[in-house]
């Protein structure tokens, strides 16, 4: 029996999955749209810390993705709704312009801050920046990451990611991060959820091994690997995670499933 027919539910990475950069990946929009014709509820989740959830949204449209925003479950977003259970927290944003508007409404500081919340920040980084987060985290400061991801593939190549940083601190200082992204378990919760279905319910397709397949196979989901985006053969077969399937390109799982 194809174990994917089951499958009642599907989460969808989207950078290096259904698209790369400005690019969308070959085959990506029939794909979706004969998997949403078969009535297969799907939830599209990233990482991506360098948007906002009204621009994330946007550039989905823009590239010709017909995907609710009520659908996409961003880890910025989850973020978000675990400060506003915090009080009135005062924080650091260590995030991208354009992402600090969605916590606009929150106290910050840089010196005295309770919460440290670090997403992708591009060229920002400094020395004095990680030692003045150093500091606040010896004085009791939380660490939150948006995600722990070490690497990511842009239209000109890999490129380090901020779970590099994110160790750094955690080294540093003693402490530990909270992931609020992929891999971590509350995240893949949240999104089973939303959708009212089990674990075992729902498949995880995406281009991270370690984040997306890994992380989903952790909360019980499958986890199939696309080989496109950040993959790399290599780190791949060296990794102890073993997905559920691989497929080139998200083009062609609606064979998986029978379609």
């Amino acid at each position: 029996m194809n174990e994917f027919k089951q499958l009642k539910g599907l989460l969808f990475d989207l950078d290096g999955v259904l698209y790369i950069g400005k690019q969308p990946i070959d085959g990506a929009h029939e794909a979706i749209a004969r998997i949403r014709n078969s009535h297969i509820q799907c939830r599209f989740v990233t990482n991506t810390s360098t948007l906002s959830l009204a621009s994330l949204s946007s550039k989905i449209k823009a590239l010709g993705f017909d995907i609710p925003a009520d659908e996409i479950i961003s880890a910025p977003q989850a973020a978000l709704h675990y400060l506003q259970k915090q009080g009135d927290p005062v924080c650091r944003l260590l995030l991208a312009d354009d992402v600090k508007q969605d916590f606009a409404d929150f106290r910050q500081s840089d010196t005295a801050a309770e919460y440290i919340v670090v997403g992708d920040i591009g060229n920002a980084w400094s020395y004095p920046m990680l030692n003045e987060v150093f500091n606040c985290l010896v004085n009791g400061a939380k660490l939150i990451a948006i995600h722990k991801n070490r690497f990511w593939q842009t239209e000109h190549g890999l490129q380090m990611d901020i779970g590099g940083f994110i160790e750094a601190l955690e080294y540093a200082s003693g402490t530990k991060a909270m992931i609020i992204g992929k891999p971590s378990a509350d995240f893949f919760n949240a999104a089973l959820e939303d959708m009212q279905l089990k674990a075992s319910e729902v498949g995880m397709i995406g281009d991270d091994i370690d984040s997306d397949v890994g992380g989903a196979q952790q909360a019980g989901l499958k986890g199939i690997l696309v080989r496109t985006g950040k993959y790399r053969k290599s780190y791949a077969d060296a990794s102890p995670i073993k997905p559920d399937a691989v497929i080139d390109s998200i083009r062609d799982f609606p064979g998986l499933l029978g379609l």
